[in-house]
């Protein structure tokens, strides 16, 4: 059993298809499948049935896939606490931010800390938080960024900041120059929501329903830039958070002054990986820096 297999063998049980795991693995597909047939051979057993283009794993695949990523994860715990020795804030970091943090709080968080620790070399991933998870418990992320609480008893969580949301209106709306309101106030506009995959159409759909209301959504995006547009051409309202707030002529943030119409965002790394001294730099990083202004 070779680590490359064990790498190939995950990389095609998280994406579900030999073709896209060979791309995120840089090695030809043919390569990548001989290299899981000889892994299957070895265990004797099948792991994945081929279902056309895209594969999904057996009862063994399900039951071998933890234990080929605690192999690697040790692996490279090793060799992370080997890098560890040296003096310098130096090496890779790696970061998964949902969108709906990703442009409003990383930008200048990241500007910083590289000017301060110009040795760290900074990757960032922006996804929705299954996906994002999927990684970090691959051992492809270092931590993540995203809104709390987070599911699961193998994270560590470190909360970030808590804040306020608001309701997007047109610049006309009756509503458009009140300094608050309540969401039972909405309760006949049409609405324009995140897809179902985002994190934060999960908070919206839950400010609706302690308000009692059942929001009539007609437009999904996966882009507050999109459903800012379409507020703005008059075709309902929305929620953001407050990092989202900008200045728009055409559109007016009203705060919503419901109870609990608040989301609070952490970072979470997988308890017992070892960070090295760069990513535990990162952290104190965004820890220090989370109550500054997003932009």
């Amino acid at each position: 059993m070779e680590v490359h297999q064990l790498r190939y063998f995950c990389a095609v049980a998280e994406t579900g298809n030999f073709t896209r795991a060979a791309e995120r693995e840089q090695v030809a597909q043919p390569s990548l499948s001989q290299q899981i047939m000889k892994l299957e051979e070895e265990l004797a057993v099948r792991l994945f049935d081929r279902l056309g283009r895209s594969v999904r794993l057996t009862d063994m695949g399900q039951m071998f896939l933890p234990r080929a990523r605690a192999i690697l994860n040790e692996m490279r715990t090793a060799k992370e606490e080997v890098a560890q020795r040296q003096s310098s804030v130096s090496g890779p970091v790696s970061v998964g931010v949902i969108p709906t943090i990703a442009p409003y709080f990383m930008p200048t968080r990241i500007a910083s800390f590289s000017r301060k620790y110009p040795e760290a070399h900074m990757t960032v991933v922006e996804d929705v938080t299954v996906r994002l998870m999927d990684r970090l418990r691959g051992g492809l992320l270092d931590l993540t960024i995203m809104a709390l609480p987070a599911r699961g008893h193998d994270l560590e969580v470190f909360p970030l900041r808590t804040e306020r949301l608001f309701a997007i209106l047109p610049k006309g709306h009756r509503l458009a120059k009140k300094r608050s309101l309540v969401m039972k106030d909405l309760k006949e506009e049409p609405f324009l929501l995140l897809r179902d995959d985002h994190c934060f159409r999960e908070t919206s759909i839950e400010i609706c329903k302690r308000a009692r209301i059942m929001p009539q959504v007609i437009f999904e995006s996966g882009q507050f830039s999109s459903i800012l547009g379409m507020v703005s051409a008059g075709l309902g309202v929305s929620i953001v958070p407050e990092m989202a707030l900008e200045q728009r002529a055409d559109c007016t943030f009203v705060l919503i002054a419901d109870e609990k119409a608040s989301r609070t965002i952490g970072a979470a790394t997988l308890k017992g990986h070892f960070m090295n001294r760069v990513q535990k730099a990162f952290l104190n990083h965004l820890l220090a820096s989370a109550q500054e202004p997003a932009h």
